[in-house]
């Protein structure tokens, strides 16, 4: 039993005060209960109840066996997160995809397809929901590795026959990342063609589109994924929306607008975003696309070669300017010195006596050597400050935006040498702290809607998300007025906290945080869908 809380069902509804009864993992009755006996009873006086949060954007498909506790995630309030996303899963595998995962080591990598996987993760279990998409980048790779073509007839045969098995496991719908190699280099209409099969599975389609700012058309990028939806005949979700590079920052309104006209001539299209203004990727994503074609022992020949190198140095130059410069480019992970960790690129160059551009390149070659040599398989990951305030609150006012965490799930570590992105432990909290209490740039029930039954209905999951009889009993408590979040990008180990004023999750109708501490309650589920 809930007692005396203030309800925000989710439906953005404004709150009122009742009990919630939670019976057999169930919402069982809500209303003012009284003396009602139950085996536990939270007090919830003055605290929020609320539907437990859902992150549809998470990479956590591989990090969900390491760590099925879910630390991270699950201290801000969430309780289902759907993996993969930017279209690269660990799902389908053939043997090299194989061999590449187990170097990440913590996990017997005993799967192939994706239904094996999703066994595999039935098996292992976990402290909160999870829900499946299948990674159009992986299938792409599966049957035509890094190959910079079209599929020949029989590929993209085969590619539609790894979604339908794919769908018909249980996958709520096909994830793309057209920024990414391999997947950059697919036309539009191949795309369609493998959403089209989800589409005839009742699934949806999430993307990290083509380009949000960096490479020069925006605005041609979300006309791309609308005609996809449209084509495709299937909802569509960009992934993480923002508008990245200074030129175009200006140009916020205008994507909106081309969003809001597809909506009122029946496309169903949605986002979700993070409330940062930082993004995180590593410089890989950065040079030219063609550079990647082969796979990494390719793209070293290209970076020895001293034409092709210098094409490709010039490539990474030009994205780092429109990404804001050397001073935006924060190294959050750099295997091959941890001293780097935490410093600007420019900081890097300063201390070494060397031209940004060319520091730049030469950490990014020497650690594609490594990869190569197999001497690392740590990331080059870097936190890049490239973003406006006022275009994200823009985009956040829309009512068809969601709150995502674009996050891998963390647990602190003393020892870790990484300075992870605050949106890994903070993203929830500090919508609700930041953009709630302190600049009411939302409401709180509006909010809560957009973190719980907008992102259900996005999934197509329609028992959860909402604080209503007969619902999952996915439920987030917390202090509206305390609630906050607390990881910082630097030093490395203000970017590993926990938030606080969120002293309860239950999943399942499992009690999976009291009081502030993990219980170490395994009650999530593999949801599929039906």
């Amino acid at each position: 039993m809930i007692k005396g809380g203030k309800i925000v069902n989710g439906a953005g509804n404004p709150w009122f005060r009742a009990d919630v009864a939670v019976k057999d993992g169930k919402i069982s009755e809500i209303g003012l209960l009284g003396d009602v006996e139950a085996e536990k009873v939270i007090d919830a006086d003055d605290l929020v109840v609320s539907p437990g949060f859902v992150d549809l954007h998470n990479h956590s498909d591989f990090e969900i066996m390491l760590n099925p506790r879910a630390e991270s995630i699950i201290r801000q309030g969430v309780t289902l997160i759907v993996v993969p996303n930017c279209g690269s899963g660990v799902a389908p595998l053939n043997e090299e995809m194989k061999e590449e995962l187990r170097k990440r080591g913590g996990v017997s990598v005993d799967w192939s397809t994706f239904e094996e996987y999703l066994r595999k993760l039935d098996g292992i279990g976990s402290s909160i929901n999870v829900a499946p998409l299948i990674g159009f980048g992986t299938i792409r790779r599966y049957v035509m590795g890094y190959e910079m073509r079209e599929p020949t007839i029989g590929e993209l045969n085969q590619m539609r026959a790894e979604v339908e098995k794919a769908m018909k496991a249980g996958a709520f719908g096909l994830t793309t990342g057209l920024r990414y190699v391999p997947q950059s280099y697919a036309k539009t209409e191949e795309v369609v063609e493998l959403a089209k099969v989800a589409a005839k599975y009742g699934g949806f389609y999430a993307t990290h589109q083509r380009d949000e700012g960096d490479l020069g058309d925006p605005m041609g990028s979300v006309r791309e994924v609308i005609e996809i939806g449209e084509k495709a005949g299937l909802p569509v979700n960009i992934s993480h929306f923002k508008i990245l590079a200074k030129p175009f920052w200006s140009k916020c309104n205008e994507i909106l607008r081309i969003i809001e006209k597809a909506r009122s001539r029946g496309i169903d299209i949605t986002a979700d975003q993070y409330p940062y203004t930082a993004s995180g990727t590593g410089p890989s994503a950065w040079i030219p696309k063609w550079a990647s074609e082969g796979g990494n022992r390719q793209l070293l020949e290209r970076l020895r070669d001293p034409e092709l190198g210098k094409q490709i140095e010039e490539g990474l130059a030009e994205v780092t300017e429109l990404r804001g410069g050397p001073e935006a480019a924060l190294i959050g992970s750099y295997p091959l010195n941890r001293d780097y960790v935490g410093k600007t690129v420019a900081e890097v160059a300063r201390e070494l006596g060397g031209n940004p551009t060319d520091v730049f390149f030469d950490l990014f070659k020497a650690h594609v050597e490594k990869l190569v040599a197999g001497e690392t398989s740590g990331s080059f990951g870097i936190v890049n400050f490239n973003m406006s305030e006022e275009n994200a609150e823009a985009i956040m006012r829309k009512p068809w935006v969601m709150v995502s965490t674009d996050s891998s799930i963390q647990a602190p570590s003393p020892g870790k040498v990484s300075t992870v992105h605050p949106r890994n432990y903070g993203t929830y909290p500090r919508v609700l702290a930041r953009y709630v209490r302190e600049k009411r740039v939302l409401s709180l029930e509006e909010a809560v809607r957009k973190m719980t039954s907008l992102e259900t209905q996005r999934l197509g999951v329609f028992d959860r998300g909402l604080i209503a009889k007969g619902m999952w009993a996915d439920i987030t408590i917390f202090d509206p007025e305390t609630v906050i979040d607390k990881a910082e990008y630097v030093p490395q180990e203000e970017s590993q906290r926990y938030p606080e004023g969120i002293p309860y999750v239950i999943v399942n109708g499992v009690v999976t945080v009291e009081k502030g501490r993990h219980t170490g309650a395994l009650a999530g589920k593999v949801l599929r869908k039906r």
